[in-house]
């Protein structure tokens, strides 16, 4: 697996390590984090950041300027103790959501970019995945009703078509847009 940010890659290796290439102040040196990057199985990016799950279940992110890295994703320091059986992770521009095992979230990143969940944490229960737009998340939950959260010009804020959003089944992107592919086969966008 290869994943990129705006200026920098990195690669899952056979043996579960990763190798990360390019502008350092995008992630592409990972040698502060390197010894943790073991048993990889995964692997996500924001513009500037990368956040690799472990086989334990844990995560480890690095890149991002060094001065304000967690305005970019890198620094999951804060919620690193949340950070516990990670099923998923996703990105937008400056921001993670990761999925836990109970099918809660943790978020972590530049609260513009999605990197709070805060106002709809309670909703955050049983979510079976998540999609991202370059500043917002959305989340589909076990009963098929979905949670937003981010700005609203980035699809960040779906109460205009809450309504509709039942019996989600899939969510695509663009970079400023979400559309929901429903049970019925419609499509709603917002």
């Amino acid at each position: 697996e290869i994943q990129a940010t705006q200026g920098a890659f990195a690669a899952i290796l056979a043996d579960g390590s990763v190798v990360a290439w390019g502008n350092s102040d995008r992630g592409g040196a990972c040698s502060a984090v390197q010894d943790q990057l073991r048993n990889v199985q995964q692997i996500q990016a924001t513009d500037k950041a990368f956040a690799a799950i472990l086989a334990d279940g844990s995560v480890v992110s690095w890149g991002g300027n060094p001065v304000t890295g967690s305005l970019w994703g890198s620094g999951c320091s804060a919620v690193q103790d949340q950070l516990r059986n990670v099923q998923q992770v996703r990105g937008t521009d400056g921001a993670f959501a990761a999925i836990l095992a109970d099918g809660s979230i943790v978020t972590w990143g530049d609260p513009t970019k999605g990197g709070d969940c805060s106002a709809v944490r309670d909703q955050l229960r049983n979510v079976q995945n998540v999609q991202a737009t370059c500043s917002a998340f959305a989340a589909i939950l076990a009963d098929g009703s979905l949670v937003c959260w981010g700005p609203s010009e980035s699809g960040g804020d779906c109460s205009a078509v809450k309504d509709q959003l039942s019996n989600v089944q899939q969510i695509q992107t663009t970079s400023g847009a979400f559309a929901a592919i429903l049970a019925d086969g419609s499509v709603v966008a917002w």
